[in-house]
C-alpha cells in the first residue's frame, strides 16, 4: 500500500481510537471485554476467540446498513489491493471452466510475470506448487498464486480444453512481483499487448473503458487520452462506465476534474463533527485544464454501474457535457470510510456519509425507494437501451476475445479483418448507440 495511503490510515485510526476511548466512558467498551472474558473464563467448551469476536462484530454491523462491515484476512487483502489497483502475484486472470471445472486462463496481464512467460487464453492450470487444482475453489487458486514479491511458484500448464493432450504440458516457474492492475481500457488489444483506443470501424471516435476508480485511475486515464491524441483530435468520444461498481471517491473527482474546466462535481452530506446533525459537508468543483474541450462525448451505463462510477456518470450529465446512454445505473450514493484496527489485522468499512450529484438530486436508493423515485443515474431522453441476457452474456464473451492479446507471429500469419459483423457497432447495441450520439452528421448540401 502506497505510504500515503499508510499515514493516512494511521491518522484516521488515531482518531477512531481517540473516539473510542472517549465513548468507552458510558461503559459498553468495558461491558463487552467483561463479557469476553467471561466466556473464555468459565463457559462450558473452548471457544475460539477470534471466531466469537468475528461473530459479536457480524451482530453489530447488522444493525447498520448492507455496505458497512469489518473485514479481516483474505477479505481485507482483497480490499486494499482493489483500492491501490496493485497486488502480489503473477498476473494471471483465471476461471473455472463450468463445463468441466478445469482452472482455466482468462487472460494474463501484460507485461506480468505469465505473460513474459507465454501462458495463453484457454490454457490450464493443472497444479500450482505440485497441488492439484481439479475441484479447487478459484479463491483458493488465486490465494496460492499470490503472495510476497520475489518469491517462487511453479504452475503446470496444459493446453486448451479440447486439445490432445502432447509434449506442450509443462511446469513454468514463475516469480511474483507487484503486478499492477489495468483499469483504463481501450477497444482492442495490439499484438505487442497495447490498447488501439480508436473504434473499430469508426477510425474518429475514441473509446475508453473504466472498470473501477482506485490510485492509479487519474493518471492513467491521462496516459490514454494521451495516446489518443498522439493519433490525432477524435472526433467523438465513448466513456465506457458499464459493470463499474466504484471505489475511491477522490479517483471519481480526479476523472471529472480532468474532463471539466468548471462546476460542481460531487457534493457530501454527513453528520457535522460539532453537532452531529446531518448537513453539506463538502463540495468538489473542477479546476480550469480540461482535456478534449469540444469533442462530443458519451457515457455508457447500466445496472451494475455503482457509486464512484455513478459520481462521474452523473457530474459529466447535470455538467452537459456527455450524452447518458444505456440504462439506469445501480444507485449506491454513500461514502465508505476505511478505518484500520490498532494492531493492522482487520479494517472497519464504515458509512459515514453521502454523496448528492450537482444537481442536488439523490444517488443513493434506499430499501424503501421504488422506481419511480428519485435515485441513480438514468440515460438521456432517446437513449435508453437495455440489451437482453442473452445479448449480454454474448457481448461478455466478445469482448474477453477482444481484450486478449492477439496470437504472436509475422504479419505473414496476422488475421484477416473482421466482418461487419463482428464490429463493435453491430455486437454491441449500447455501444452503437452512443456512437450515433458523438458520431459528426455529414453536412448536407444546400438545395439548388
Amino acid at each position: 500500500m502506497p505510504k500515503r495511503n499508510l499515514l493516512l490510515l494511521f491518522l484516521a485510526a488515531t482518531v477512531c481510537l481517540l473516539a473510542w476511548l472517549a465513548r468507552d466512558r458510558s461503559g459498553h467498551g468495558r461491558r463487552f471485554g467483561e463479557v469476553m472474558a467471561a466466556i473464555e473464563r468459565s463457559y462450558l467448551e473452548p471457544v475460539d476467540q477470534h471466531g466469537l469476536f468475528a461473530a459479536a462484530m457480524d451482530g453489530v454491523f447488522s444493525k447498520l446498513d448492507e455496505h458497512s462491515a469489518f473485514i479481516d484476512g483474505e477479505g481485507q487483502r482483497d480490499l486494499e489491493a482493489l483500492l491501490d489497483q496493485e497486488f502480489g502475484g503473477v498476473g494471471l486472470e483465471l476461471a473455472v471452466d463450468p463445463g468441466t471445472g478445469r482452472l482455466t486462463v482468462v487472460a494474463p496481464v501484460v507485461g506480468s510475470p505469465a505473460w513474459r512467460a507465454g501462458l495463453a487464453v484457454g490454457e490450464r492450470i493443472d497444479a500450482i506448487d505440485g497441488v492439484v487444482t481439479a475441484g479447487m475453489p478459484l479463491r483458493d487458486a488465486v490465494g496460492r498464486l499470490r503472495g510476497n514479491p520475489g518469491t517462487p511458484v511453479v504452475v503446470r500448464v496444459a493446453p486448451p480444453e479440447g486439445q490432445a493432450a502432447d509434449p506442450s504440458v509443462r511446469d513454468v516457474t514463475l516469480v511474483r512481483e507487484a503486478v499492477r492492475v489495468e483499469c483504463v481500457l481501450g477497444d482492442r488489444r495490439r499484438q505487442d499487448g497495447s490498447w488501439d483506443w480508436r473504434i473499430e470501424g469508426h477510425p474518429s471516435i475514441a473509446l475508453i473503458r473504466i472498470t473501477s476508480f482506485g490510485e492509479h485511475t487519474g493518471e492513467d486515464l491521462r496516459r490514454a487520452i494521451e495516446a489518443i491524441e498522439k493519433d490525432g483530435r477524435p472526433r467523438g468520444v465513448v466513456l465506457d462506465l458499464r459493470g463499474n461498481p466504484g471505489g475511491l471517491l477522490a479517483a471519481a473527482v480526479e476523472v471529472c476534474d480532468i474532463l471539466l474546466d468548471d462546476g460542481l462535481i460531487v457534493s457530501t452530506r454527513g453528520r457535522s463533527g460539532t453537532s452531529g446533525d446531518v448537513a453539506t459537508l463538502e463540495a468538489r468543483r473542477a479546476t480550469p485544464g480540461a482535456v478534449l474541450q469540444g469533442v462530443p462525448m458519451a457515457v455508457l451505463i447500466d445496472g451494475l454501474t455503482a457509486s464512484a462510477g455513478e459520481i462521474v456518470a452523473a457530474c459529466l450529465q447535470d455538467n452537459a457535457r456527455a450524452t447518458i446512454v444505456g440504462s439506469r445505473s445501480f444507485g449506491k450514493g454513500t461514502v465508505l470510510s476505511i478505518v484500520p484496527l490498532a494492531d493492522g489485522d482487520g479494517l472497519v468499512k464504515l458509512t459515514t456519509s453521502e454523496y448528492l450529484r450537482p444537481s442536488n438530486a439523490n444517488i443513493h436508493r434506499r430499501a424503501t425507494d421504488g422506481d419511480g423515485d428519485e435515485w441513480g443515474v438514468s440515460p438521456d431522453k432517446g437513449h435508453e437501451i437495455a440489451p437482453t441476457g442473452k445479448r449480454i452474456e454474448a457481448l461478455r464473451r466478445w469482448r474477453v476475445e477482444r481484450d486478449a492479446v492477439p496470437a504472436r507471429g509475422d504479419d505473414a500469419s496476422a488475421p484477416s479483418p473482421p466482418s461487419a459483423a463482428d464490429l463493435p457497432g453491430a455486437v454491441d447495441p449500447v455501444l452503437a448507440r452512443s456512437i450515433e450520439a458523438v458520431e459528426p452528421r455529414p453536412a448536407r448540401s444546400p438545395a439548388g
